[in-house]
């Protein structure tokens, strides 16, 4: 392969400039990140050492193996939701390694609203077992869960994919064999007590830990009888009596060290073999993403030097390379494992859309997997391009994402909007993950074009009805669209409803890829098989 030629200047006041502005963003996204992870209220931290309870990220350090890279997801969930009081949606879910093995770790919060879930906290473990399942990956669950938030019941509740999804998931793990682990290291009530119960392994920790349907007081208000919680649901009622749970600990610590030892006898799985040679650090740093992204997100830029910083010696193979430049494809090697990237310069046109599908194709057929930069304003509109067959021709590359076999890995660089958003592999189409950057953006359709379209509606109406409006009214109609647009569209609101699986910092892109795409390969890749592609 050959090496991709930067044709940036550092040395540039527009590249000074653009690098500027996105470390600020950076450094607000570490700051965001920060706050979520630790920031809690002195009366609840008091609290867990009253009950003798670890903080949560102390529990999963003292769980990973020592000196190894934990990938988390969706930390900033529901950062947009509930006044801001249940940061990361009060779960945190993450990739790490656990006595050597890939494991998803799934860990209840207790220093949130006790452990409770709301309807992104049961979004977010949703999620998390869809990973797993997806990838094939064991999952530990550190359980600390004071049931449903119940005032917002009806939000979480009944729907397909609300609380019950959990448990259906947790399910089709056991039916396929992959392992899962519990520690109850507090109360376990309502939904949450089968989630140790339909773990493979679980253990409960003495005086803290304790499972049951209803709590004593719901035991109290339905039945009338009055029952202490250790006598209802502990430790040793569920190890001598019920059999519900397998191991006895007598501390958090003591628990933990079970847990890992159970994972260390379960036999590791077999990664699936693809293309792979010696991984290589790519020929130019990171650091410098921060000048190429543009301040404004409107302007484009060559989607080129991103790859040249992600990919192992900045090395590429180009796929038709003289032929429709606004759609990118070629072979690069992402820590030795070769993959195929599929990048956008911009709007989706006619030949770039083929080109991709038959890109597809071909990783396909040599199971390559596959990774999307998304960078587009969507499908090229006009007469023009629908009479070339623009529509019929986007099929063909939503078939061929759709279809796909091999593990799909998405980043949304800049821009992300309409139609573009599906076919270049958006979270509707299951990639095994999806992450974004700060300055990213996602809608049906930008700020401005959104604010055009409706402005010109009413403009319209009043039209018919004989009126007409000023120029100031037309403004005093677009601010507030574009206000609301630019504000649903950001990354932040993105991740906080879980439509992606967590912001990056892009100068930690490559780490995060490199752990998702390993992660991939434990699932079986499936022969390829296409439906009708409308030539």
């Amino acid at each position: 392969m050959q090496r991709i030629i930067s044709r940036v200047d550092t040395t540039s006041q527009e590249f000074r400039v653009n690098e500027l502005h996105n470390r600020r963003l950076a450094a607000e996204l570490k700051e965001r990140q920060r706050s979520a992870r630790f920031d809690r209220p002195t009366r609840d931290i008091e609290r867990l050492r009253r009950q003798n309870k670890l903080f949560v990220r102390d529990r999963i350090e003292a769980l990973l193996d020592p000196e190894t890279p934990f990938l988390e997801l969706s930390t900033l969930a529901g950062n947009k939701a509930y006044d801001g009081e249940v940061p990361g949606a009060g779960q945190i879910v993450g990739l790490g390694i656990v006595a050597g093995r890939e494991v998803i770790v799934h860990a209840d919060d207790a220093s949130v609203k006790g452990g409770a879930w709301y309807p992104l906290s049961v979004k977010k473990i949703v999620r998390a077992l869809d990973i797993a399942i997806e990838n094939r990956l064991m999952v530990v669950h550190l359980c600390d869960c004071a049931g449903g938030f119940l005032p917002l019941q009806a939000e979480f509740f009944a729907d397909r994919y609300h609380a019950g999804r959990i448990l259906r998931n947790q399910s089709i793990l056991a039916k396929m064999g992959v392992p899962q682990v519990a520690i109850v290291m507090g109360h376990c009530s309502a939904g949450g007590a089968y989630v140790p119960a339909l773990s493979d392994y679980n253990i409960i920790v003495q005086g803290t830990g304790a499972i049951f349907l209803g709590g004593p007081p719901v035991v109290k208000a339905a039945t009338g009888e009055v029952v202490s919680a250790e006598e209802l649901g502990g430790a040793d009622m569920h190890t001598r009596v019920s059999g519900t749970s397998d191991y006895f600990a007598t501390c958090e610590v003591h628990a933990i060290a079970i847990a890992r030892d159970i994972v260390a006898r379960i036999k590791r799985p077999t990664k699936e073999a693809i293309d792979q040679s010696a991984p290589e650090p790519p020929a130019y740093n990171a650091s410098e993403l921060y000048g190429i992204i543009p301040k404004d997100p409107r302007v484009q830029f060559d989607i080129l030097e991103i790859i040249a910083r992600l990919v192992d010696g900045s090395r590429f193979h180009e796929y038709q390379p003289c032929y429709d430049r606004s759609l990118i494809c070629g072979f690069a090697r992402l820590q030795g494992y070769q993959i195929g990237v599929i990048a956008n310069n911009g709007v989706l046109q006619n030949h770039s859309v083929l080109k991709g599908a038959h890109f597809i194709q071909l990783c396909d057929e040599n199971r390559t997997p596959l990774l999307f930069l998304q960078n587009t304003t969507g499908f090229m509109v006009g007469r023009e391009y629908e009479h070339g067959g623009i529509t019929k021709h986007g099929t063909n590359l939503i078939m061929a994402v759709s279809a796909a076999s091999v593990p799909k890995l998405t980043v949304i660089c800049n821009g992300s909007h309409g139609a573009g958003t599906y076919a270049m592999a958006g979270r509707a189409f299951d990639p095994r993950f999806l992450f974004t950057w700060p300055q990213s953006q996602i809608s049906a359709m930008g700020a401005e074009q959104a604010a055009g379209v409706l402005t010109h509606v009413k403009a319209r109406q009043l039209a018919r009805e004989g009126g007409r409006l000023s120029d100031q009214e037309l403004a005093v109609i677009r601010e507030p669209i574009m206000k609301e647009y630019r504000a649903r569209s950001s990354a932040y609101y993105a991740t906080s409803e879980l439509w992606d699986d967590g912001i990056l910092d892009p100068v930690d892109t490559r780490t995060a890829l490199s752990i998702a795409l390993s992660a991939s390969l434990n699932t079986p890749i499936e022969a390829p098989r296409y439906g009708v592609f409308r030539m």
